[in-house]
């Protein structure tokens, strides 16, 4: 049988996209000034300590301001953060504690949790962050580009892209505590009708992990009406998950069996370049440092047509401008790094392991009968009410608002 028509063609059941199934998004946060993030926490520490310490023209010169934030800005403290809300011209106590995000897929960095310096936070994204969230990132489409459509993360994501159009940034859950799944009204019942009461949210981001493609209309998720099928995705999915998590809500870290698991076999010196790779002897080089065995599919597995350990060594070497914030860094190559590229090459090598599989079940959905989308307009699902694709309210919630002030959101 040949496979589904792709999404608008008008030819057989048109495929449901991701925009449908999980119809809240978030566009990407927009920094407006590099320097607020680093694959470091000192280094953000020591940009605000020489920033706060500056003054007049060159204060100002190293806030970078632009037309959303300068020094004068009034602005909200972002959602569950205790962050001042003075004016920055007027900021001289210590820096906030830094936070752990995702910069686009795979990498994850540092931010300053200051709204002040932040062009464009989200705080729709920040008000959701919990122990209970997670968040799906849509990959920008590169044509031809056989790399993952999406990834996931517990951490908040800054949505970034490393080529192509960015995708947009899904949170699970509408609401704080893992409340109000982000799902089409009707699609879960639906489900557990063709698939029984084990379906939940998070197994149908599971499927949605597993069995997601990108098209020309946008991110595409067929669903399957064979439970065999669905179970085994959401198998499948579950494993994807547990590896982008990373050791977060008490999952393994990613680690590979002995025997292909990544060692120094030279140490990384203090500027480790160029960066190369011996497919041969799986070796990748840092300068004169020695890492193996690297897996040809961790050092191969693209995002967007870009290497994903090549876009990681770059953002850590590259040499930014003699002046400004940026150029506040580590001086040598920090030794936390060399344990962080250990994982992302496990990671990497896992992920890439995996895609035999989710090409097996892409297959499977080819030959195998599926809920198109009118099938869900049938069932009231489609077309989505225009709220669930609004945030929720948190009319509960109290918020510092500028200078001081609160409000009741």
């Amino acid at each position: 049988m040949a496979a589904p028509a792709a999404a608008g063609s008008g030819e057989g059941p048109r495929v449901p996209l991701l925009d449908e199934l999980m119809p809240w998004s978030v566009r990407p946060l927009r920094t407006g000034r590099p320097w607020v993030t680093a694959p470091d926490a000192a280094s953000l520490r020591a940009r605000w300590d020489r920033l706060v310490r500056a003054s007049g023209e060159e204060r100002d010169r190293l806030f970078a301001p632009t037309r959303s934030r300068t020094q004068h800005t009034a602005v909200a403290a972002l959602p569950g953060r205790s962050g001042a809300t003075g004016r920055f011209a007027r900021e001289s106590g210590p820096c906030p504690e830094p936070v752990r995000v995702l910069h686009g897929p795979y990498d994850e960095q540092w931010l300053l949790p200051d709204h002040r310096l932040i062009d464009v936070a989200r705080p729709e994204l920040w008000r959701v962050a919990d122990g209970h969230q997670l968040f799906v990132v849509e990959h920008g489409r590169v044509p031809r580009d056989p790399g993952p459509a999406l990834s996931v993360t517990a951490l908040l994501p800054d949505g970034h892209c490393p080529a192509g159009r960015p995708g947009r940034v899904r949170p699970l859950y509408r609401r704080p505590g893992g409340l109000e799944p982000n799902l089409a009204p009707g699609l879960l019942p639906l489900l557990r009708a063709r698939h029984g009461d084990t379906v939940t949210a998070e197994s149908a981001l599971a499927w949605i992990l597993a069995a997601a493609r990108p098209s020309p209309a946008g991110c595409e998720v067929p669903l399957p009406a064979d439970t065999a099928h669905w179970t085994s995705g959401v198998e499948l999915g579950r494993e994807l998950l547990r590896l982008q998590l990373r050791g977060a809500r008490g999952a393994e870290r990613p680690r590979l069996p002995g025997g292909q698991r990544p060692y120094v076999r030279a140490a990384v010196p203090p500027d480790p370049v160029p960066l190369s790779y011996g497919a041969e002897e799986r070796v990748l080089s840092l300068g004169t440092g020695r890492i193996s065995p690297v897996p040809a599919g961790a050092w191969e597995l693209r995002v967007g047509g870009v290497r994903m350990l090549e876009l990681w060594f770059e953002r850590r070497t590259a040499v930014p401008g003699a002046a400004g914030l940026e150029a506040v860094r580590p001086r040598a190559w920090p030794q936390e790094w060399t344990s962080e590229l250990l994982e992302l090459i496990s990671l990497l090598a896992l992920l890439a392991e995996l895609r035999p599989r989710q090409e097996e079940l892409a297959g499977a959905l080819a030959s195998g009968p599926e809920i198109g989308a009118e099938e869900l307009r049938a069932a009231g699902v489609l077309p989505v009410p225009d709220a669930a694709r609004r945030p929720a309210s948190v009319l509960d919630h109290r918020e510092e608002g500028p200078d001081g002030q609160f409000a009741l959101l």
